[in-house]
């Protein structure tokens, strides 16, 4: 019944106008056509009953990167996508995990009190009376440490800097700071880099506990006794082979050279935290500073010290065999060319949300391009459906694999779609290049918003979309950018390769928790598994696009537009005066780019509007349009940030989460280094020419004589 329903409204979709009248970019009028009977059946396959079926199976109980648990949820993925038909393979590597051997945390005065560290079980979901993964964060450092307590607010360089301001020091101290504004692994390297003993992170309430909403299991936010487990490590793949892939035999750097945490890091839920802020005395905090505790948060003075010790495992116990898993359908007619979707299946806890939600998306667009396959229906070019072990380590299997494969990739990919938490709530959202943002936004006109009749495109553009992001054309919903933080680094800000993500979220506390468990996403995230649905037919339909276009359906003019834009938001000298040549420069290369971006697509669109079938023009074209935005790489990396190529957008340095726009010219202005700042500024310039030139190059391919067939 749900399914012929599904038919039924797709077509409907279609007759009334749910796609632009000029059909789908990149598509010549007979393709479009053919492509839109195609998505009625691709959407008609991802249900509720299977992505219900698929995330019982696979967050059934907690699945940390290099357990049995999480071997066994590669084992789940593979042999379903055989069942399907798809041709299946995993990629093992062997990569640096140390878990823990013991953590304690204790308030030493002015009372002795160990703090449990686990969460314990809740009435009505099964999943949280199995025994829940230690609280820690991957990475730590070795050490057991007794010293006063110091608060540190965020534990942001600007947060040390305050305390500076006030002659207060963490010199020989633990300090302890509250989860949220940047990475962990932020908060890890400023407190070592200030001299602190060891190192607190606490969730508070005001930011995802009792002062958002009722807390689980009354609701979805974080209750006292959660904990947000993670990593701190602050690069990106395994730590002991940065630049290759950790194959079995690999050559690794030593263990105590590492650029890892040396103090112990251990996560706390608020409850936890009450019991060691409520008697520091010292300063009341600055501004700012009052998180949602019920009572006067102060600095600290001697009065409370505490305990904090750290086990981690060491030499060959630390090194964990991670698995990463495949599912391809060889493409019919450009079968080197990939469209790649992926996402994490490792988790903290049973990760229901993070990331089965994105993996029951994944494996719902593999079930429904194996059906079309089996009817006949095959791709042009190869798409693969991909599962990523260790992202909560650093994005550690998806880096990998980029390593091993980069070769590959730089040669055959078209894009890459990620899918992290993509189905915990009904508010839709995205972030991408700018090349694909308009792809995106006209590939949600063709499936239904979940649990309505509308599009996703409309509702989304109701909600006015992200923030950030190249400014939308008017009525149009924003999309951010990539930064850092999840499996698109290795592809976009490493190899220079296309990349989106999206997904359906809403207000939630469970994250990294025992809590994040299937029980909690049917109450609170996605009764009915409707957006899971959703999510796995917005999949299909962006590969299927992506697979079997005639021209792919960059735009390049978009790019070029928002990077004009970005040159007086991003860029910010004390002396703008001082680089105006340079600046200048770098808006007439975006100008330029977008002009050629602006050119390509009007010879691209007159070029697909008479014709019936694909031609040679088509390939050597698409051949140059993947070679673009790799253009835009340096194959040494940011200064100190090697694995940061992309010289467009890149993780910040001082966030890790954030995306920073020209990270190498804003990084040398923050380092007060104009002459650097100069020299960046004219590589990310040329680089721009370049990119224009290649645009450009692919307009003239399309100006040659149509092979004969």
């Amino acid at each position: 019944m749900r399914r012929a329903t599904l038919i039924v409204c797709g077509a409907l979709l279609t007759a009334v106008g749910g796609l632009p009248a000029q059909g789908i970019t990149g598509f010549s009028p007979a393709a479009a056509a053919r492509q839109l009977k195609l998505e009625v059946r691709l959407r008609a396959v991802p249900d509720t009953v299977t992505s219900r079926e698929y995330t019982h199976a696979l967050a059934a109980r907690p699945h940390v990167a290099g357990s049995p648990a999480q071997k066994a949820t590669a084992d789940y993925v593979l042999q379903q996508m055989a069942s399907w038909g798809l041709d299946t393979s995993r990629v093992a590597f062997k990569v640096y995990l140390p878990y823990h051997d013991s953590t304690f945390v204790e308030r030493v005065t002015p009372t002795r009190l160990r703090l449990a560290l686990t969460e314990p079980p809740v009435p009505g979901d099964p999943t949280t009376e199995l025994p829940p993964w230690p609280a820690m964060n991957g990475t730590s450092g070795k050490g057991d440490v007794t010293a006063p307590l110091i608060y540190v607010n965020y534990g942001l360089p600007a947060d040390y800097a305050t305390l500076a301001a006030r002659g207060l020091s963490v010199q020989g101290k633990i300090a302890i700071v509250r989860y949220g504004r940047s990475f962990r692994g932020i908060k890890a390297r400023e407190a070592e880099a200030h001299g602190a003993s060891g190192l607190l992170i606490f969730s508070d309430p005001q930011d995802d506990g009792f002062l958002r909403g009722a807390v689980y299991p009354d609701g979805p936010m974080r209750n006292p006794q959660q904990v947000q487990r993670g990593s701190i490590f602050n690069g990106d793949g395994d730590p002991t082979t940065p630049g290759w892939a950790s194959t079995m035999n690999a050559r690794r750097l030593p263990e105590d050279s590492l650029a890892v945490s040396h103090i112990p890091v251990v996560p706390i839920g608020y409850g936890n935290a009450e019991l060691l802020m409520r008697d520091m005395g010292g300063a009341t905090v600055p501004d700012g500073w009052q998180g949602g505790m019920k009572f006067p948060y102060h600095l600290g003075d001697s009065v409370v010290r505490a305990r904090v010790a750290v086990y981690p495992e060491r030499g060959e116990r630390a090194y964990k065999t991670i698995y990463d898993t495949f599912g391809t359908l060889r493409g019919s007619e450009f079968p080197n060319e990939m469209i790649i979707v992926g996402g994490h299946r490792d988790a903290w806890g049973p990760g229901a949300d993070d990331n089965i939600s994105g993996i029951v998306a994944i494996m719902e667009a593999g079930r429904a391009w194996a059906a079309a396959a089996k009817a006949g229906f095959r791709p042009k070019r190869t798409i693969v459906f991909a599962t990523w072990d260790a992202e909560e380590w650093g994005l550690v299997g998806s880096t990998e694999w980029t390593e091993l494969m980069q070769d590959s990739l730089k040669a055959g990919a078209v894009a890459y779609l990620n899918q992290d938490e993509s189905a915990s709530g009904r508010r839709f959202g995205a972030g991408g290049t700018s090349s694909l943002q308009g792809f995106l936004r006209e590939a949600t006109k063709a499936v239904k918003q979940p649990g309505d009749t509308a599009t996703v495109y409309a509702t989304w553009a109701r909600s006015g979309g992200g923030r950030g992001g190249a400014a939308p054309r008017s009525g149009e919903p924003a999309m951010g950018d990539l930064g850092g933080g999840s499996d698109f680094a290795g592809f976009y800000n490493y190899l220079g390769i296309p990349a989106l993500e999206f997904g359906f979220g809403g207000p939630a506390g469970w994250y990294h928790s025992a809590y994040d468990t299937y029980t909690a996403m049917e109450r609170f995230a996605d009764p009915g598994y409707l957006s899971h649905a959703a999510a796995g037919q917005l999949n299909a339909v962006l590969v299927g696009r992506l697979a079997n276009a005639d021209i792919l359906p960059y735009s390049y003019s978009a790019l070029g537009a928002y990077l004009g834009q970005l040159v007086g938001r991003a860029v910010r000298a004390p002396d703008d005066a001082a680089l105006a040549v340079e600046l200048s420069a770098l808006r007439d290369a975006a100008r330029q780019l977008e002009v050629a971006g602006s050119r390509f697509e009007a010879r691209r669109d007159s070029v697909l509007a008479p014709v019936a079938r694909s031609d040679a023009r088509f390939g050597r074209a698409n051949a140059i349009l993947r070679s673009v935005e790799q253009k835009m790489t340096r194959a040494e990396g940011l200064v100190g940030r090697p694995f940061m190529r992309n010289l467009v957008f890149g993780s910040d340095r001082d966030n890790g989460y954030a995306n920073i726009p020209f990270p190498g010219v804003v990084e040398a202005l923050r380092d007060h280094d104009l002459p650097h700042a100069r020299v960046e500024l004219g590589d990310l310039t040329a680089r721009i020419r370049a990119a224009s030139s290649a645009v450009d190059a692919a307009s003239a391919a399309l100006t040659g004589a149509p092979a004969r067939r």
